[in-house]
């Protein structure tokens, strides 16, 4: 699995208008129905699974990075959706800091190991302070999906 394939470049908000984390949960999932990721009949129940999930632990990790993520029955195969934040929002991160960078994941109920990669393949990377630099001074869909490909190749 690559970054480049679990985020479509459809499912990019370079500039996120949200200000609040279930806005820009919402923001992200519309960007995934928007790219065709996830149908729109499913729309708000992926909103409401994923906040859920938020309200059980924040994903908010630390460094100004979320990960928000659940699995659902909505898809076959990990989706993910990234934003940008120029403002920041409270995540309730683990460090009491603003999150800048936003990867929403959703994966397959039936397929566990599925998720877990999707997951282990964007931690990987966010622990390279260099790959959360770059996303954080990412000003455009290309910039983001060009950063993603040079992670898959390793180059950052």
């Amino acid at each position: 699995m690559k970054l480049n394939g679990l985020v479509c470049p459809e499912a990019i908000v370079a500039k996120l208008k949200s200000t609040d984390r279930d806005g820009v949960i919402t923001e992200l999932v519309d960007s995934l129905v928007d790219a065709g990721q996830l149908e729109k009949v499913n729309r708000d129940q992926a909103v409401k699974a994923v906040i859920d999930r938020e309200n059980e632990a924040s994903t908010g990790i630390g460094k100004g990075v979320a990960v928000p993520h659940v699995k659902s029955y909505l898809v076959n195969s990990p989706v993910g959706a990234f934003g940008l934040s120029s403002e920041g929002v409270d995540f309730l991160s683990l460090d009491k800091q603003l999150v800048y960078s936003v990867f929403l994941v959703i994966g397959p109920e039936g397929s566990p190991e599925e998720h877990l990669s999707a997951m282990e393949l964007i931690f990987k990377n966010l622990q390279k302070d260099d790959f959360r630099s770059f996303l954080r001074q990412s000003k455009s869909t290309e910039d983001v999906v060009t950063l993603l490909e040079e992670a898959d190749r390793d180059e950052i």
